[in-house]
């Protein structure tokens, strides 16, 4: 059983997803403005089934809160617990597959380093990754093939680094708050910061090496404008915005690791006090 502290880590992840999902407009990205779209109504299912993924972040913070160490036993319980929520979260609308990893591994390190920095959660994170997971499935998925086709990092791969771009996000939204930009823009200057380098295996997919290099370049340029906070970014942005959504090109694993991001910015939380009752009068 997961304790209020372990749920709290749980919500602070859910938070941040669905902190993700409502910043608009982010190119190529299910956001708010599909609630107006009879067509699109992937935002409202993800905004739904987001919740579902609490019960299993928990559970994933409890066995890293009682395991106390980043070991082959917490990875394989991890992994259990993930594939789990996994069809939990099917019957809800699906979707946040990269997410759940993401924030499954970043809520167990927290939980095994309360009050740590971000720098020091990601370190843990690291160690938990790098284990191999003898439970898993045998069969491939579609995100591990890509990344042997392309040489592509992949969702392990990003875990096993340590999240770089969850880091590279980090700090570009501390950037863009220093520079004055509001949280918003200084959200999405982060998501295009991650998408700028990240060899998406989604993106891969769907458009090989030479739409994943057109994407990157697309949110270089807003960057490269000066950000969201600037006139010329904001055109730039909603250039990229048009051009991805014209080619149904999506880049979801940016999204996944900017939740990832806000997770660790929302670091260190604390379980609320219990209630207490007031002492009887003498």
């Amino acid at each position: 059983m997961s304790s209020r502290e372990d749920e709290t880590l749980a919500r602070a992840a859910v938070a941040a997803l669905t902190g993700q999902l409502a910043l608009a407009p982010k190119p190529g990205l299910p956001d708010p403005r599909d609630l107006g779209v009879p067509a699109r109504q992937d935002h409202r299912t993800l905004r739904w089934s987001a919740k579902a993924l609490a019960p299993g972040l928990a559970a994933m913070a409890a066995a890293a809160r009682r395991t106390g160490e980043p070991t082959p036993r917490l990875r394989a319980e991890l992994g259990a617990i993930g594939r789990s929520t996994e069809h939990t979260v099917g019957l809800a609308g699906g979707g946040h597959r990269g997410a759940l990893w993401i924030l499954g591994f970043l809520v167990a390190a927290a939980a095994i380093a309360p009050r740590a920095e971000a720098a020091e959660v990601t370190a843990v994170a690291k160690r938990i990754a790098a284990h191999t997971e003898r439970g898993a499935p045998r069969r491939p998925s579609r995100g591990s093939s890509i990344s042997a086709k392309y040489g592509a990092a992949g969702a392990r791969g990003e875990a096993r680094a340590g999240f770089p771009h969850v880091r590279r996000a980090s700090d570009a939204l501390a950037a863009a708050r220093s520079a004055g930009a509001t949280e918003e823009q200084a959200r999405l200057d982060a998501l295009l910061t991650v998408m700028s380098t990240l060899q998406d295996t989604e993106l891969l997919y769907a458009a090989g090496p030479v739409g994943l290099r057109h994407v990157q370049a697309g949110a270089r340029a807003v960057l490269e404008a000066g950000g969201t906070a600037t006139g010329a970014g904001q055109e730039a942005l909603h250039a990229l915005d048009a051009d991805l959504d014209a080619r149904g090109w999506s880049p979801r694993g940016s999204a996944g690791l900017l939740a990832g991001a806000l997770f660790l910015d929302a670091l260190p939380v604390t379980a609320p006090l219990p209630v207490t009752s007031p002492l009887p009068a003498a």
